[in-house]
Parts: structure tokens; C-alpha cells; sequence
């Protein structure tokens, strides 16, 4: 029997609020700069009755949420074996508000496809 490869996590150690530490996102569209702060994450199958994994962010100091799409975690976890952990999906909920706020498409919630998460995931290196 073939043994399993083990490949490494980025854990989830300390404060969940502290996975993804503040950022700024400079508009490419204009000299405006967002800033950022991670908050936490949930599962927003009870709360929105959404497939998908939400994140908050404050932008600016107002709420934003960015919820991953559910399919997406179960193709990395088929191609892979393991699941995502919850700091990597703060990562990748963090590159798609970056490439969001940057083109100055900002808006209270982003719901984030199956599809734009694998392609984050593997942007990010993500194994």
C-alpha cells in the first residue's frame, strides 16, 4: 500500500483575527489606498444560507465580507487529500479582495466561484 504524503499547512495558530495581518490595497484605477484588517472567519451555510466559506474584512473601517464557494474547497481536497485550513482560506479570501479593491470594484460582499478559489489557490502555492 502506497504511503500518504503529508504536505505542509499553513496551521491555525494564535488569533484568528491575526491570520492575515492588516494590509493596504493601492487603486490601479486611481492614487486612492484601502486599508485593510482581517477579522474572522465562518462557515455561512447557517448565517447566509450560501455554500460557502465567508470571510470578514473591515475596509476602511466598514464590514466586507468575501465568501469562498464551497466546490472549490472539495476540488483541492480531491486533488490534494486534505482540507483547506481556515488561515489559508483567510489567504485566499484576502488575494481576492486585493485584486477586488484594486480595480476599485468595492462592495460589501464578494461571492467568490469554485473556479476564481482553485485559481487563487494555486496562484498563492498553495499544496
Amino acid at each position: 500500500m502506497a504511503k500518504a504524503v503529508a504536505y505542509p499547512t499553513i496551521p491555525n495558530a494564535g488569533a484568528m483575527s491575526e491570520f492575515v495581518p492588516p494590509f493596504d490595497i493601492p487603486s490601479k484605477v486611481t492614487d486612492f489606498v484601502y486599508h485593510c484588517r482581517f477579522s474572522h472567519c465562518w462557515n455561512a451555510i447557517a448565517t447566509r444560507h450560501s455554500d460557502t466559506m465567508d470571510c470578514k474584512f473591515f475596509v476602511d473601517g466598514k464590514g466586507t465580507i468575501v465568501g469562498l464557494a464551497h466546490r472549490g474547497f472539495v476540488a483541492f481536497r480531491d486533488k490534494t487529500g486534505r482540507n483547506l485550513t481556515d488561515r489559508e482560506a483567510s489567504y485566499i479570501a484576502a488575494e481576492y479582495l486585493r485584486g477586488r479593491l484594486e480595480q476599485e470594484d468595492e462592495h460589501s460582499l464578494y461571492d467568490v466561484s469554485a473556479a476564481d478559489v482553485t485559481r487563487i489557490i494555486e496562484r498563492l502555492g498553495v499544496h
